[in-house]
Formats: C-alpha cells, sequence, structure tokens
C-alpha cells in the first residue's frame, strides 16, 4: 500500500542503500543477525554486487552493494543509527542471542538516551543498530 507524502506524492517502498567493501559480512550479520530475509541480489552488475534485504511484510529495504573500487562503506561517526523499536524485553533478547551468537557484542551507545533501555551492535562497516525495548519507553521520555 503505498504512503501518501505531504505533498500529495505516493511512494510505493522506501530502500536505504549503503555500499561495503564487506558484502557477506555486512548480509550475515543483518540477515543471520537481525532475521531480515534477502528479497533480491545481483552479481558483476555494471561492476557492482548487491543484496536487498527486507523488513518482514514491509516495503522497506535495506540494500547493500559492493563495488571494489567504490567507496568503502565505514560509518562517519557512531550515531549513525538504524532504530529497531521492539514491543518487550523477550524481542530484544532474542536479537540479542542471534548476533551474540554471531560474535557480536552490545557497543556502549554514543548517545546517552539509549542507555538502560536498548541494545546496540555495531555491524561490520561500524555502522550502528539500536534494539529499542518499547516496554522502557517512558523511561526515555
Amino acid at each position: 500500500m503505498a504512503a501518501v507524502f505531504p505533498n500529495g506524492a505516493r511512494v510505493e517502498m522506501i530502500r536505504i542503500a549503503r555500499p561495503t567493501r564487506r558484502l557477506e559480512e555486512v548480509v550475515a550479520f543483518y540477515r543471520d543477525g537481525l532475521g531480515l530475509p534477502v528479497i533480491g541480489e545481483f552479481r558483476e552488475h555494471a561492476g557492482y554486487d548487491g543484496v536487498m534485504l527486507g523488513l518482514p511484510g514491509r516495503d522497506l529495504h535495506l540494500e547493500f552493494t559492493h563495488d571494489a573500487h567504490g567507496t568503502p562503506g565505514d560509518a562517519p561517526s557512531r550515531d549513525n543509527l538504524l532504530v529497531l523499536y521492539l514491543p518487550d524485553e523477550a524481542a530484544l533478547e532474542r536479537f540479542r542471542a542471534a548476533l551474540t551468537a554471531l560474535g557480536h557484542a552490545p557497543v556502549e551507545p554514543e548517545n546517552p538516551y539509549w542507555y538502560g533501555k536498548s541494545l546496540s551492535f555495531e555491524d561490520p562497516d561500524g555502522w550502528r543498530v539500536v534494539l529499542f525495548d518499547q516496554t522502557k519507553k517512558e523511561a526515555a521520555d
């Protein structure tokens, strides 16, 4: 179902794309650690390889591309975040277990807003994912 933006334009899907030099490692982090399904991929398209991962039941996608001669994809700061709002601590614990099983330990958030109500993890390029426990939202506000 298309979203209608304030200017009246209809948008069918949103895809956030970024480059990486560690395509396989980054895909494993999001696919195996966060459980995002691979919804498409391509190889050697104008010199690029890429993998698209979808958020279940949504028209929101993450795309990671690799070009041996392109930009590296490293995070510009520790506060570039993808925040997943989770319904409860049990969901947070499922993500924590999957990510730690892959060798990813939680990292300290740069912004103190996230302390005590979320966990932050870095992907192989240094981009951060925040797992926010919404049952602790009142403490956040």
